[in-house]
């Protein structure tokens, strides 16, 4: 669940063009915090966006904005071949829309050329005043999730077809981690009860872990020379502090690597990144904490970070810091994305979070990364390899953008819904392409996912022949029945439509690691390349997805971006409509309604 955070309209945006032409867009800060590029940056962005505000509001019956609806800008995205799209989300009465999120679309020339929304109904709700009093709506809450709640207050629950007047409440449990619940705020009733971090490992995955007594024991990168170049202990310039310098991380899965550190005196370090805008990495020390300056700074006299064993709480460390930053140089070379919210805001994690948790996390309440050291039974190592990293930062992006969502969640906290699944087949992708970014020979690059955790069946994921995934039972394509399939489980349509775009379908051998993609009706799709295929799907979830978007939803939003990038008439064009098709998601098939 990501709750609607209301900001300002006035962001600054600068436009790059990458020497490829596919990342093509700087976006404009979310943030007030953010400063301005130059003054007539912020003045070309404001006026995008109120060309938008007033464009929405022109064309009231397809973008659905009515009476009542204020609109606020989160993201503003300029194109160099001249589209502009303006990101809103919602408030009716001051009240804020679940489900009201909408991007406008305009031209070079700042005219009106579509719309994408999540909701497709009113967002009026039916009553004006709530029957249920917000105490109880916040021990309804409680009682939900299990936890502790404190203030309730009231939206418009737009969602799934609806338009309600109910109260939105964050409990937080005895662990720690929070969720958002949303109770009728006339009948009393349970809306939805939805964690608010997105976990690597579902429930019903470690629940069946469990019970076939699997144990996971990830074997750890070999312990090599510090790398050749780096300046073990010496920091850039020293005559002032704190200060940029090199260090060398001893990691517990890609070996030795080297770090950017922060010289916060003469002979001494924190591991802090001080050119990719602060990131951190710091040491929960088991506790459950949500709040990122709680946890522990990590500091060393040496500029070694671990041992390569887990006999150094460092070590987990460093894997995460090398994680995050090669996730954050991910994005910014390949789409000129300035961090995880592209706000040139630090990437945060901690590790040790928590007492023999065997999970990983993105969680929104503190924006940064939560690694939990494993159960000790299941999974014996910390969850910090790199596509468990870029994955869950992913996660981040996605909260930055699109915010889709589960539809559904189940009482043991199993999420479901083609919107959730979408979100986790995005993380899915783009932590692969962090790994074929990374290109560490400790780490093949490969189009699988958590085949570093040492589970039985060598991988947890993988995006060429879903189905391969036992543990999840995780489905290669769509049918009607994927709305009720568990998120991770249904992720496997969206990420084969990928893999099949970037590679083809059929045999063959990648980085020494053998695919052999099938396809629905045996339709034979020839690969356009990752490149092409990563460019598209970026650029479809930053313009054309929504809160609410399925799976024939990013069908329509990977063709808008092809159509961008590439033309309407273009071979890369047709094969990303082959590539859907071949997993069963057509123009035909598109449910008249959504559930």
């Amino acid at each position: 669940m990501r709750r609607p955070h209301i900001r300002s309209v006035a962001v600054a945006v600068a436009v790059t063009t990458a020497a490829t032409g596919l990342a093509g867009t700087a976006f404009a800060s979310p943030s007030k915090a953010v400063g301005r590029t130059s003054a007539s940056a912020a003045m070309a962005t404001s006026a995008v966006v109120r060309a938008a505000h007033t464009a929405a509001f022109a064309h009231a019956s397809a973008t659905g904005v009515s009476k009542g609806d204020e609109l606020h800008a989160q993201d503003v995205m300029i194109d160099p071949e001249g589209a502009r799209h303006v990101r809103f989300v919602r408030t009716h009465n001051g009240m804020p829309v679940l489900g009201g999120d909408l991007v406008v679309h305009l031209n070079r020339q700042l005219a009106y050329t579509g719309v994408t929304r999540a909701a497709d109904h009113s967002v009026k709700p039916t009553a004006a005043r709530a029957k249920v009093s917000a105490a109880r709506a916040v021990a309804k809450a409680a009682k939900a999730a299990k936890g502790h709640a404190a203030h309730a207050e009231l939206v418009v629950d737009a969602r799934e077809g609806a338009s309600a007047l109910a109260y939105q409440v964050t409990v937080t449990g005895a662990d720690g981690t929070s969720s958002t619940v949303v109770v009728d705020a006339l009948s009393g009733a349970v809306r939805s009860n939805t964690p608010d971090s997105d976990q690597f490992l579902s429930p019903k995955l470690l629940a069946e872990l469990h019970k076939n007594g699997e144990s996971a024991d990830p074997a750890t990168g070999t312990v090599a020379a510090a790398p050749s170049g780096l300046l073990t202990g010496r920091p850039y310039s020293a005559a002032h502090y704190p200060a940029t310098a090199h260090g060398t991380g001893k990691t517990l899965f890609v070996g030795n690597v080297g770090l950017t550190t922060t010289a916060t005196s003469r002979g001494h370090y924190q591991l802090k990144d001080p050119t990719r805008y602060g990131t951190e990495v710091r040491d929960a020390k088991g506790s459950y904490t949500e709040k990122f300056s709680s946890g522990t700074k990590f500091t060393s006299t040496s500029n070694v970070w671990g041992n390569g064993k887990t006999t150094s709480r460092t070590s987990a460390a460093a894997d995460a810091q090398y994680g995050i930053t090669k996730t954050l140089d991910f994005y910014k070379n390949t789409f000129k994305r300035k961090g995880i919210a592209n706000n040139s805001k630090a990437a945060q994690g901690m590790v040790h979070w928590g007492n023999k948790v065997a999970n990983a996390f993105w969680d929104p309440t503190c924006n940064c990364m939560l690694y939990g050291d494993g159960d000790g039974q299941t999974f014996k190592k910390p969850l910090v390899v790199i596509d468990v990293t870029g994955h869950e930062l992913t996660h981040g992006v996605v909260e930055a953008t699109a915010k889709l969502e589960p539809t559904y969640v189940d009482p043991d906290g199993n999420q479901y819904g083609e919107p959730g699944a979408l979100n986790e087949s995005l993380a899915d992708i783009f932590g692969s392409n962090v790994e074929f970014y990374a290109k560490n020979s400790h780490d093949n690059p490969d189009y699988l996912i958590g085949e570093k955790l040492g589970l039985a069946q060598k991988f947890l994921r993988r995006l060429d022949h879903p189905s391969l995934d036992k543990l999840e039972g995780t489905i290669d394509y769509w049918s009607p029945d994927t709305y009720y399939t568990e998120v991770h489980a249904g992720s496997g349509v969206s990420s084969h439509a990928y893999y099949l775009l970037a590679e083809g379908s059929g045999k063959k051998t990648i980085n020494k690691v053998k695919y052999d993609s099938p396809t629905y009706h045996h339709i034979a799709v020839k690969g356009i390349g990752r490149t092409k295929a990563t460019a598209i799907f970026y650029r479809a979830l930053t313009r054309y997805m929504v809160s609410t978007t399925d799976f024939h939803g990013a069908r329509v939003a990977t063709l808008k971006a092809a159509k961008d990038l590439y033309g309407v008439h273009s071979t890369t064009y047709k094969t990303v409509d082959k590539a859907w098709a071949a997993v069963n998601v057509t123009a035909a098939n598109t449910p008249k309604a959504h559930h």
